[in-house]
């Protein structure tokens, strides 16, 4: 689906994370990939799987970083002229603020919160934008505690809410250009970014028992579906927000 694409995926951790299981699924389908890591730290985790995949362009990102970003979408540009679709795989908030009540959130804390977990999408599409010279597809990764309450979940409730609004506005505007903008809604998976999340356990064990298939999505299973979304294939969608979590949103 994807040969002779290129492709930056942004929110790798470990072998865990959905950005892993997306980029597998990418390379899996043809695209040449640009996989980013966020420090020193990670470089040792994350290195070893973008080489697994042959990546073309393996480099440090922190998204509050500006001049980093530059020097990201510089590199794409002086290999390849060109890209063709972006994975936004991240999400943060500082753990007092995180586990505390949103109205207890500090400003600093949710405007952190904001910055990485929702602005960074803005600001990766504003730089990929001249690069889509046919066009592309930007995906990002939210949760259905955007849509209603879910214990724990906190200030990332209202966060994930403004991710998915930003979709869909960054879908009208840049629709013109054929560019696609989608939110990717998975079920809980116990990411290292999940792992922050008090009693996550609980949530996945609840989510289990009541999707209709009685089981989780993997990361594999969202690859498949964020490879059909950055495919030529998927040109009629723009703008959702796209669950993939066994039927759990649906369950009252």
């Amino acid at each position: 689906m994807l040969a002779g694409k290129k492709g930056l995926i942004v929110g790798i951790a470990n072998d865990k994370s959905i950005a892993y299981g997306c980029a597998r699924i990418f390379n899996r389908e043809g695209a040449e990939l640009a996989i980013t890591y966020l420090n020193d730290k990670a470089e040792k985790h994350v290195r070893p799987l973008a080489e697994g995949l042959n990546a073309a362009i393996i480099t440090p990102l922190d998204v509050q970083n500006e001049d980093q970003m530059d020097r990201l979408f510089a590199a794409i540009s002086d290999q390849w002229g060109k890209l063709d679709f972006v994975l936004h795989s991240i999400a943060f908030a500082p753990g007092d603020d995180l586990h505390g009540r949103v109205i207890d959130c500090s400003r600093d804390g949710f405007l952190t919160a904001m910055d990485i977990s929702c602005h960074s999408f803005q600001r990766l599409a504003k730089r990929a934008e001249p690069l889509m010279i046919d066009g592309g597809a930007l995906l990002t990764v939210t949760y259905m505690g955007s849509e209603r309450v879910i214990d724990h979940y906190g200030v990332m409730g209202p966060v994930k809410a403004a991710l998915e609004s930003a979709t869909r506005y960054m879908a009208a505007e840049l629709g013109p250009k054929n560019i696609q903008v989608h939110a990717i809604s998975p079920g809980p998976l116990l990411t290292r970014a999940a792992s922050g999340i008090a009693e996550f356990d609980h949530l996945m064990t609840n989510a289990q028992s009541r999707a209709p298939g009685r089981r989780l999505v993997t990361i594999d299973e969202i690859g498949e579906l964020a490879a059909f979304l950055a495919s030529d294939r998927s040109r009629g969608i723009t703008g959702d927000v796209i669950h993939i979590d066994g039927g759990y949103n649906i369950m009252g």
